[in-house]
């Protein structure tokens, strides 16, 4: 019987697509999939997205030449309307969001450690229903139990990075004028929250998009692990 399945299964590797070879594989070799290979599995494919994310963000433009591209807050058009005519505050606009975009550049080189002791929190229970969840399943996990503390720690990396590169400065030099202006409602929106929200948004993507590479490419599983645990949702 066991050359009799070994020869059906050789014929099978000639035709048979790579997601029905992945089963093939499995089910001869018939290792049993614990819940802690599937949760080292999920923590593995996070790993992957982050360094992903944070390597596609982390250098010149990442985030600025990207579609990840951060703007200025809702509330700052009112004071872009109100400066361009005031002399020094002309270019306020393209160089806001050119130093928020570099300072966030900088701070998500500092992410991938913060990223990484957050997906060590996920555990063993949770594994199965990650694994056969939606195909985003694991990144929505670690938004909805890990982005309060990865936010706040985060931020503080990014309050130096966006003082590194002047757009603190820049902006409450902005801020101050406009409130200073008569007939106008004095604002104090925070830079920092805003960049930082946009910047873990941005980081949050790339992962969930690596982790729906891994679950839909049998290619993107580049370890045995990551083969053997995503098999089981194929």
């Amino acid at each position: 019987m066991r050359y009799l399945t070994i020869l059906l299964t050789s014929l099978m590797l000639v035709s048979c697509d790579p997601k029905d070879l992945q089963k093939v594989l499995d089910a001869v070799s018939n290792v049993p999939l614990s819940n802690a290979d599937i949760a080292a599995g999920l923590k593995e494919a996070l790993d992957k997205g982050v360094d992903n994310s944070v390597k596609t963000l982390a250098v010149k433009d990442g985030y600025y030449a990207s579609i990840y591209k951060i703007l200025l807050p809702e509330e700052a058009s009112n004071v872009i309307d109100k400066l361009k005519f005031i002399p020094g505050f002309a270019d306020l606009e393209t160089q806001a969001i050119k130093k928020i975009n570099q300072a966030a550049e900088d701070a998500a080189s500092k992410a991938g450690p913060i990223f990484l002791n957050a997906i060590k929190q996920m555990t063993i229970e949770d594994a199965m229903g990650i694994l056969m969840g939606n195909k985003n399943a694991a990144t929505q996990y670690l938004h909805n139990k890990t982005y309060t503390p990865l936010y706040n720690e985060f931020k503080p990396v990014m309050i130096n990075s966006l003082n590194k590169f002047g757009a603190l400065d820049l902006w409450s030099d902005a801020i101050n004028q406009y409130n200073s202006l008569p007939f106008v409602s004095r604002i104090n929106p925070d830079l920092a929250d805003h960049v930082t929200n946009k910047a873990l948004e941005g980081l949050f993507n790339l992962i969930e998009k690596k982790e729906l590479g891994i679950r839909s490419d049998i290619s993107q599983r580049t370890s045995d692990l990551l083969r053997k645990v995503f098999a089981k949702q194929d």
